[in-house]
């Protein structure tokens, strides 16, 4: 069960793939409107397949069970889904990924994705009173070329897509393969953010830095392993939007006594907490901050810190941050004062 406190506090959540929000249940439904055959032959059967022994074992699974998506309903109904779960979690300000490319390899038009993703945003924000905002991503085993293509697709919706990403297969693609990616991301007016230093090496993450210059890094735990990486992620305040249930799971971490957030967030670093795929690594963000409460010995003062954190590293305009860190304080005064 959730404690009280961290079903209730306010947060953000900067790192969720909607293609891994897919939750069984929908995933069998999707199929079934759709027609599109599953190894699996029920919903406990899906389920027990995820057991992953690491990243490149974990997306091949995800790719498969995204392919049930085909048309605008179904994109739609995902984004929907996450942001009714995500706004009982007391997200206030959700900022998801959509991995494009897995789909316009199945013939679903980039409209089809965007459009709908779009209009269940702007549904939740009208029906939920939950803020949130679409980060396109690319994926890091193809090529740049094919990232530059992804700009130019969604250059009708720029003004509507709040950032852009890297993420899939770490191992072997370096950050540098996507410089260009990323100036030119930014020359356009995005936003951006890569991952780096998850399953990939502290090098990565200041690789990432200097040559693709991101907002944010996503993971990025495996800079804990350089001190002079993290002295500058902390002087700099980079943000790092870490995942560690999803760690525990893709085994970067041995097990959540052994996840560095807390040795992360003692340094300085501006760390928060995400689900980033969760019906496949056993948790949505309120599930994240209770493994790292229980398991790491977190009090409230520190995980409302984790939640100021959500607020201030996302891309959000400066005044609606500016509230949200005030509700934050107002949570932790009503606590405080109900605990006596």
């Amino acid at each position: 069960m959730t404690d009280a406190f961290i079903a209730t506090l306010p947060k953000a959540e900067l790192h969720v793939h909607l293609e891994g929000t897919l939750e069984p249940e929908l995933l069998f439904a999707l199929a079934a409107r759709n027609d599109v055959p599953l190894p699996w032959s029920d919903v406990n059967q899906a389920r027990a397949a995820y057991t992953f022994t690491g990243l490149e074992h974990f997306l091949p699974l995800l790719f498969r069970s995204a392919s049930v998506l085909r048309t605008g309903q179904d994109f739609y109904d995902l984004a929907h889904a996450y942001l009714t779960r995500a706004a009982a979690d007391g997200v206030r300000r959700a900022e998801m990924f959509l991995g494009v490319q897995t789909f316009l390899d199945a013939g679903v038009p980039i409209a089809y994705q965007l459009d709908n993703v779009l209009a269940a945003i702007a549904d939740a924000r009208a029906d939920l009173g939950i803020d949130s905002a679409l980060i396109v991503t690319s994926q890091r085993h193809r090529s740049q070329a094919a990232a530059l293509e992804v700009l130019d697709l969604i250059q009708p919706w720029c003004e509507r897509i709040i950032g852009i990403g890297l993420g899939a297969a770490e191992r072997g693609n370096p950050p540098v393969k996507f410089a260009d990616y990323f100036a030119t991301a930014r020359a356009r007016g995005y936003r951006t953010t890569i991952h780096a230093g998850e399953d990939g090496p502290a090098d990565y993450v200041r690789e990432a830095l200097d040559v693709c210059k991101p907002d944010r890094i996503d993971h990025g735990v495996a800079a804990i392993d350089d001190p002079a990486l993290v002295a500058r992620l902390r002087d700099e305040a980079i943000p790092l939007t870490v995942c560690p249930l999803s760690n525990v799971a893709l085994r970067v971490v041995q097990s959540m006594a052994a996840h560095p957030l807390r040795i992360m967030s003692e340094a300085g670093l501006l760390v928060t907490v995400n689900s980033d795929d969760p019906p496949y690594f056993g948790g949505y963000v309120n599930d994240n901050y209770e493994a790292v409460r229980t398991h790491l010995g977190l009090d409230r003062a520190t995980l409302a810190d984790l939640a100021r954190n959500s607020f201030r590293a996302s891309f959000d305009d400066p005044a609606h941050v500016a509230a949200h860190l005030a509700d934050i304080d107002g949570h932790a005064e009503m606590v405080k004062h109900a605990s006596r």
